[in-house]
């Protein structure tokens, strides 16, 4: 049996959702299970300039930073048959929600503020919440986003443990094999 999006008229699977929700390890794990190729939107932008993405901030600006990402999550979304981990703010873009919507069944990883102020309190890669106060960061990123990550085709809780969530959405694209 292989995974077959095209019948619900999608070409990949694409992961939104806060920073430390989960998206970039759910992301590979899921493709290691599926069997098909996994894209780190993050990655991609700091392989491409050869940058760190807090260099990319610091030195050139969040404008900067997400207008590369947008052309690369656009370039991404055109991929048949993957998965992509899109960084947190990429669902900003009007753009990239349109394509998002017509090419990929989208699974929002939704993650309680508590959590993720635990799962990121060391971080150091992260220019959103360095030097911040994070809850408070957090929470007001999930007010300019929330709307849009609730688009998704499938919204998974992530208070559970990574097997459990990937025992979830698996059992969601079971309807997807032929």
């Amino acid at each position: 049996m292989k995974l077959n999006l095209e019948k619900i008229g999608k070409k990949n699977i694409s992961f939104v959702g806060l920073m430390g929700s989960g998206k970039s390890l759910i992301g590979k794990l899921l493709s290691k299970d599926l069997d098909i190729k996994h894209y780190d939107s993050d990655n991609f932008i700091e392989k491409t300039l050869k940058k760190s993405i807090n260099d990319i901030f610091l030195h050139k600006g969040e404008k900067y930073f997400r207008d590369i990402e947008k052309e690369i999550v656009l370039s991404l979304l055109k991929r048949n048959n993957c998965i992509i981990s899109l960084g947190g703010g990429a669902i900003l873009e009007n753009i990239v929600r349109k394509s998002l919507k017509s090419s990929s069944y989208t699974i929002y990883l939704k993650s309680d503020i508590k959590i993720l102020c635990e799962r990121l309190k060391f971080s150091k890669k992260r220019p959103l919440i360095k030097n911040t106060n994070i809850e408070k960061t957090l929470n007001t990123l999930t007010k300019k986003r929330e709307k849009y990550y609730n688009e998704a085709d499938l919204i998974i809780n992530t208070t559970n443990d990574i097997n459990s969530i990937l025992t979830k959405i698996k059992k969601v694209l079971n309807k997807f094999y032929e």
